[in-house]
Parts: structure tokens; C-alpha cells; sequence
């Protein structure tokens, strides 16, 4: 009876983990763009396909919660049908997240702590990373250990613009891009840990988590820095306010008030 409750156990540990890191997750994200709002930096009145991005977003996060809930429920039938709308979620993300960024920086309004061509290379390479370790997962669907460490790390690659706004990032200038991707790999570490702790192992799918987030900053940098990364903000900002603001070269500050 013993050996048939510690599976059982060891289970129940894993729902239990996976949820509550969820709602970490999910509480790191309204933090970060709830502070925007709260001290102004952010509204209501951006343009519509702005408001599609955060509600696609969003949408994203609400589902990360629920799968990981219904998971804990035991409702698996319910968390395998959700699983496909996530099969075409992550399309949106894509095209939406890819939209905006271009926007922004054809606009010229790329955040002051990153370099223009950087936003614009890293946001792309960001979203496709976690579109790649998200499909991965969905691949390993039947390897429950595979799926649910896969799914963690692109969801964790997801907080970066939330660490983007609760760090100093003024201040992290110019390392701030750096610096955000150290906080986005604390969870993934924290889950490494977790499973020594129970298994006395770290599973190799949070090896492949951090290697994708790892690498997608090593790739988005190296193109950046390359003739390359300025012919893309040159394409992307051609006949636009954008244009007319050096690539490489960190905007001033905004006013305080």
C-alpha cells in the first residue's frame, strides 16, 4: 500500500507545484502592467490592435492558469480539449506580438533602455522561442513530465516585459535587457530545484527550457549587433518617424512628468 501511495504522492506534489507557479506567474504579469497604468505610463487609449496584443496576451496567461488548475482538479478530459484552443492561441501571439513591435518602432517609441534594433530583433525572437518550446510541449503531450516543464519554461519566457516593468531598468542601462533575462530564468531554476528536492534529479526538459531561453538571448543579440540586425530596423522603420532614430544608440530619456 505504501509503494502505491508514493506515486500517487509524488503526483499530487507536481499538480500542486505546477498550479501554484502558475498563479506566481500570472500575479508577476498584472503586477508589471498594472504598475504601468497606475503611475500613468500606460492607458486605455492606444490604438485597437494594441488592446488585441494584451488581450491575446492576457488570454494566454488565464489559460496557463486554468490548464495547471483543472490539472490539479483532476479534470483531464476538460484540460486536453482547452489544450488545442492553445494550438491556435499561440498563432495569434505570434502575428500580433510581431505587429506591435514593428509599430513601436516604426513610431519611434521602442523603450528608452533597450537600443531600437534590439526591441525590435528580441521581441520576435522572444515570441517564436516560446511558440517553439510551446509546440514542443504539445508534442509531448503523453509525456506528462515533458509537457508540463516544456510548457513552464516558454510561459516563464513569456514574463520578460512584466520584469521589464517592475526592474529598475533605467538604471540597469546598459544591461538592462540582460538583467531581465536572469529574472525570467528564476522560475525555470526554481523548478530545476523543486525536482531534485523530490527526485534527487533535475528532469532534462528544464535543460532544454533554459537552453531555449539562454539561446534565444545569445541569437537575438548576435543579430543586433550584426549588419543584419541594422538592415532589419532599416526595412522595418523605412519611411517612418522610426527611421530617423539611430539603431544602436540608446533614446533619451522621457520627461518625468
Amino acid at each position: 500500500m505504501a509503494s502505491l501511495a508514493e506515486p500517487h504522492s509524488a503526483v499530487a506534489k507536481d499538480d500542486r507545484f505546477f498550479f501554484i507557479t502558475s498563479l506566481i506567474m500570472a500575479a508577476i504579469v498584472v503586477a508589471g502592467f498594472s504598475l504601468m497604468i497606475v503611475t500613468g505610463r500606460s492607458s486605455f487609449a492606444s490604438p485597437p490592435i494594441v488592446h488585441a496584443h494584451a488581450v491575446v496576451f492576457m488570454g494566454w496567461v488565464v489559460l496557463y492558469v486554468t490548464q495547471n488548475a483543472l490539472v490539479a482538479r483532476g479534470s483531464i478530459a476538460l484540460h486536453r480539449r482547452l489544450g488545442w484552443i492553445g494550438a491556435g492561441w499561440i498563432v495569434a501571439m505570434v502575428v500580433l506580438g510581431t505587429i506591435v513591435t514593428v509599430r513601436l518602432v516604426r513610431l519611434g517609441h521602442a523603450p528608452f533602455f533597450f537600443p531600437p534594433a534590439l526591441f525590435l530583433v528580441l521581441n520576435p525572437v522572444t515570441i517564436l522561442t516560446f511558440a517553439a518550446l510551446t509546440t514542443a510541449a504539445i508534442v509531448r503531450r503523453r509525456q506528462t513530465e515533458w509537457h508540463r516543464r516544456l510548457h513552464f519554461s516558454g510561459m516563464a519566457l513569456l514574463l520578460g516585459p512584466a520584469y521589464g516593468r517592475l526592474l529598475p531598468m533605467p538604471f540597469l542601462i546598459p544591461y538592462a535587457y540582460e538583467v531581465d533575462v536572469l529574472a525570467v530564468l528564476i522560475l525555470p531554476i526554481v523548478g530545476m530545484v523543486f525536482d531534485l528536492r523530490r527526485t534527487g534529479k533535475v528532469h532534462p526538459a528544464w535543460w532544454w527550457g533554459l537552453a531555449a531561453i539562454i539561446g534565444s538571448t545569445v541569437l537575438s543579440e548576435a543579430i543586433t549587433y550584426s549588419p543584419l540586425g541594422t538592415a532589419l530596423y532599416r526595412a522595418a522603420t523605412a519611411g517612418s518617424p522610426g527611421a530617423s532614430v539611430a539603431p544602436l544608440a540608446y533614446p533619451p530619456f522621457p520627461p518625468l512628468s
